[in-house]
Order: C-alpha cells, then sequence, then structure tokens
C-alpha cells in the first residue's frame, strides 16, 4: 500500500550488509587490469567469494594473488562480445534474448513461445556459425514488457510500479520503466483520475527501458528512501550500485509481492515485439504483468527497475531489469536514499555510492535494513491515496509500493485504453 514512512521510528538496529557490492569490485578490477583478451567475466561463488574466468594459468596465477579464485576457460570476453556483436548485426527476430554465461563460458541465445520454425532455424543457423560455445534454447512463455495490471501508478496506458525516487537537485521523479508510456504520459494515483501524481518528462524505450514521472508537486516527500514490501513494513534505500552475477537479489512489484533470486547474466539483450533493449540485467526471479518498473535491490542498495521477462510466479521464469546506474548517468539524477544513522524514514539526496561490506554466501543475503511504514493497515486505500495530509502531494508512491489491489482496472473508457497503447506502440518504431 502506498503509505509514507513512520518519521518518528528509532533507528535501524541492523546496518545494511551490501555483501556482493566488495567481490563484485574485487573481480571487476581484476577483469580490468588483466584485459578482456586474458579474461571472460566474473561472478560471486557460492561461498560470496569472486570467481575470474581466465584463459591461461599465468593469469589465472595473478587473479589468485589479488584475492580472488580463478577458473581456466577456453574462450575470452573478446569471443563473448565478438559473438553477441554477430547476433545484434544479424536481421531482428521478436522474442528472442540473448546473454554472456560468463560461468559457462557460453554466449545463451533463447526463443520464446512466439518465434516461428523458420525464424528460430535462422537464428539456430546464425549461433552455429559462430562457434560452440553460442548454445541455443527455446523457452516457455513470451518476453514481454511486465505492462498491465493492478499498479500503484496509472494512465489512460494502463498502470506501472514505480522504481525509485531520484532527484536532480531542483525536482524530485520516480524512476520507473521505459515501456509504461511515452513522454507526456499523466500519472494518478487513484482509479477515478482526479488525483494527479505526476507526468513523464523523459522516455527512453526502446534501446533501454527507463523513464522519469516528475512528481506534480516537484517533491517526493517523506519516506522517498523506503521501499515497501507488505505487512507494514519497508526496506531502506541506502545506495545504488551494479549487481555480480550470482548475488541474490529482490524484486517488489504489486501484481506478485516480494520476490527473489538471482542474477544470471549482464549485459543482456532482448528483442521484445515493441523493440529491441539491450545492456539488461538477467535474473531468475519470477515477475508478472503489472510489476513493470517496479524495484530491484538487494542489502538496502538499488540495482535495477523492471524491464519484462518470460514465465510467471506459479512455474517460474526470467526476468530482466535496467540498471539503476546506467538509467541515473544517463539521466543526470541521483537516487533519494534513506539515513540508517539516523531516523529510518528520513531521505536525503546523498550521491548513490555504497559502503564498506563483507563478503558472505549468496543465501545469506536479506533485502536490507527494515522501516515500518505509517498507515500501513486499516484505512482504506484510496482514502489515503487522496488525503494531502498524508502524501503531501508529494509522496504518492514510495519506490516499488506493493499497492492493494484496486476495484476498477482503467481510469477512463477501454477505448480510450487502446488509442493511447495504439499511440505508443507506432512511437516504438
Amino acid at each position: 500500500m502506498v503509505t509514507r514512512a513512520v518519521a518518528s521510528e528509532p533507528p535501524a538496529t541492523t546496518v545494511p550488509r551490501t555483501y556482493a557490492q566488495e567481490a563484485g569490485q574485487t573481480g571487476a578490477d581484476l577483469v580490468s587490469e588483466l584485459g578482456s583478451s586474458r579474461t571472460a567475466g566474473t561472478w560471486i561463488g557460492a561461498d560470496g567469494k569472486p570467481v575470474v574466468a581466465v584463459t591461461d594459468e599465468r593469469t589465472a596465477a595473478e587473479v589468485r594473488r589479488g584475492g580472488a579464485k580463478a577458473k581456466l576457460v577456453e574462450h575470452s570476453m573478446d569471443d563473448l562480445k565478438s559473438a553477441a556483436k554477430t547476433l545484434r548485426s544479424a536481421p531482428r527476430v521478436a522474442g528472442t534474448a540473448w546473454s554472456m554465461d560468463y560461468r559457462t563460458n557460453q554466449v545463451v541465445v533463447q526463443g520464446d513461445s512466439t518465434v516461428s520454425a523458420s525464424d528460430w532455424s535462422r537464428m539456430t543457423r546464425v549461433a552455429d556459425g559462430i562457434g560452440g560455445f553460442v548454445k541455443t534454447e527455446r523457452t516457455e512463455g513470451t518476453f514481454t514488457p511486465r505492462l498491465n495490471g493492478a499498479q500503484p501508478i496509472l494512465s489512460t496506458g494502463g498502470r506501472c510500479s514505480a522504481g525509485f525516487n531520484v532527484t536532480n537537485g531542483q525536482s524530485d521523479f520516480i524512476l520507473t520503466a521505459g515501456h509504461c508510456g511515452p513522454t507526456g504520459s499523466i500519472w494518478f494515483a487513484d482509479t477515478g483520475g482526479t488525483n494527479q501524481l505526476g507526468k513523464t518528462v523523459t522516455q527512453s524505450f526502446p534501446g533501454n527501458d527507463f523513464s522519469l514521472v516528475q512528481y506534480a508537486s516537484g517533491k517526493a516527500g517523506d519516506g522517498a528512501g523506503v521501499v515497501f514490501i507488505g505487512n507494514g513494513k519497508g526496506v531502506q534505500i541506502t545506495g545504488a550500485g551494479d549487481p555480480s552475477i550470482g548475488q541474490r537479489v529482490f524484486r517488489s512489484g504489486s501484481t506478485s509481492g516480494l520476490r527473489d533470486g538471482q542474477v544470471t547474466s549482464v549485459n543482456a539483450t532482448v528483442n521484445y515485439p515493441e523493440g529491441t533493449v539491450t545492456g539488461l540485467i538477467e535474473t531468475n526471479v519470477c515477475a508478472e504483468p503489472g510489476d513493470s518498473g517496479g524495484p530491484m535491490f538487494s542489502e538496502g542498495i538499488a540495482l535495477g527497475i523492471t524491464s519484462g521477462g518470460s514465465g510467471d510466479c506459479t512455474q517460474g521464469g526470467t526476468t530482466f531489469f535496467e540498471p539503476v546506474t546506467k538509467a541515473m548517468k544517463e539521466l543526470n539524477v541521483q537516487l533519494i536514499v534513506s539515513n540508517p544513522a539516523g531516523a529510518a524514514g528520513s531521505p536525503s539526496s546523498a550521491p548513490s555510492a555504497s559502503g564498506n561490506q563483507g563478503s558472505i554466501a549468496p543465501g545469506s543475503a536479506s533485502p536490507g535494513s527494515s522501516a515500518a511504514v505509517d498507515g500501513a493497515q486499516g484505512t482504506p486505500l484510496l482514502s489515503r491515496l487522496t488525503d494531502t495530509r498524508n502524501i503531501g502531494p508529494g509522496l504518492l508512491v514510495v519506490g516499488g509500493s506493493l499497492i492493494a489491489l484496486v476495484a476498477t482496472r482503467y481510469i477512463r473508457s477501454e477505448q480510450d485504453r487502446r488509442a493511447y497503447q495504439r499511440y505508443y506502440s507506432a512511437t516504438w518504431g
């Protein structure tokens, strides 16, 4: 539900542990130092230690001296990137995706259920022509942006989840998915379309998948650095970072709630029906329609915003995320964060750098430090949303709030909604 955090709550008792940041940075530094011709990526092992793929024993020894484990592989990062470049230059096939699997030293090409036999045969021929380290596999479901369903922010084009609150120092914004709607989209916090939340002022989709919704009031309000995860509880967001392969991560969304899984790949490419998006984070966290734009995080560190994927939270599936750091850099904004040393609901616009962290096994990771959320129970949702004493009116949406299902699914008529979708589908090309 959409609420604001309790400003008077006592300080958090547990400082968030961003276990993956230190291990990931160690591996990344070694890869950068040793070069792409001798290495082939890095990931976090089951014990929480960094692992670096290397092409020779000499490089393996250097990796071990640098504090990481080494795994000998046949193909370098240069080989993997060359394969991905060849796949990008081939005729585009909607419903396909590919990513670099550092742990198996392969480029994995996936085709969903919408890809015809002839198109898949063509993709397979391209992959086979590159070499045996390019693996092809069919996947169930459909690679689609996770739009529509019961959402915390609503427009004539449908509903999306808020991601994280960000600022440019003058105005505050919601960072969410770009496919949620084009620039100029008006977002509301109530199903009647009377309580305007804000307007999309920047959109990037396809290519990227992020957008900024500027608050109508200009400010996000109290609790802007807290992600609500249900049952009157929230997670303090204390910074932003880049995830590592093997890292345990958490995703919240209004359709399927709080879910967790692991990062399986980075720099993934997905050919949605609406267009191609590159540079995505691939995970085995499930998601469903309606979770678009919601936040991915771990140990209180913002990592990504939900883009799309296949499958569901009954059978499982694959979900892709737009990296938060990339989106913020291109949009020239900073994350609004909580200060765990002070009042748990107190936001600040400090730079999104994370602190020191320990190395622990991925399975031991938690979402982050908890924060109580005021008014999460006992008050009808619509009443709280439309009460300016509660929302300010800036913080109608705390990043990734798990809003209760609302009774009315459309602000306008279905005809208006379809007209809107035809409009922004045309703008995608």
